[in-house]
């Protein structure tokens, strides 16, 4: 156990893996990003044609001026800017410098690192069945349940045919303000 690397602070205690991790991050290419957009687009296209603009928003970064002056910088050498595509699984097969776009083809045959395994294909014996699944049955409401629905709508229905209509705006009293109020008062 180390104190706290970035500050300092021996409060803050930190495991030794941890304290290197802070001192020495990961160093990554900028073109790692092209790389990994690259193998992101490998599963849905066997060509690609990226300006110069789209590259500069996938790194994060400018391309250098030799990238948009001269052609032998897109070329297929291992170079630190090359090894992203190739390493990828791409290959450049055309670059336009005065529309400004590169086009990238998917190479067939891709490197494998010693350190990958590869995944190995099981034969499938018997065909995929689905697991067995049993529909709900609906169920039917009881005699009873039926009944006492039936009898709840004729009573509502009697109970809308005894309602007066009455033509125009007169509304009769409710039995609440009958013998609330006096007949001739009503208060303000």
């Amino acid at each position: 156990m180390v104190p706290d690397v970035s500050t300092g602070d021996y409060t803050k205690m930190l495991c030794l893996n941890c304290a290197k991790r802070i001192v020495t991050p990961r160093s990554f290419s900028k073109y790692d990003l092209l790389k990994r957009y690259l193998k992101f687009r490998a599963a849905f296209t066997n060509v690609v044609k990226l300006s110069f603009a789209k590259i500069d928003g996938i790194i994060g970064d400018n391309l250098p001026m030799s990238a948009f002056r001269n052609e032998k910088w897109w070329k297929n050498s291992r170079s630190t800017h090359a090894n992203a595509w190739l390493d990828a699984g791409w290959r450049m097969q055309e670059a336009n410098l005065d529309e400004g776009y590169i086009v990238f083809q998917k190479v067939k045959s891709v490197q494998t690192r010693s350190h990958i395994r590869k995944r190995s294909k099981t034969k499938v014996k018997k065909p995929f069945t689905p697991a067995p699944y049993r529909t709900p049955r609906s169920r039917k409401p009881s005699k009873t349940k039926i009944a006492r629905a039936q009898a709840r709508l004729k009573n509502l229905e009697r109970k809308r045919a005894s309602i007066k209509t009455y033509r125009g705006r007169f509304k009769p009293k409710s039995a609440f303000e009958k013998r609330l109020y006096k007949p001739d008062e009503k208060p303000e």
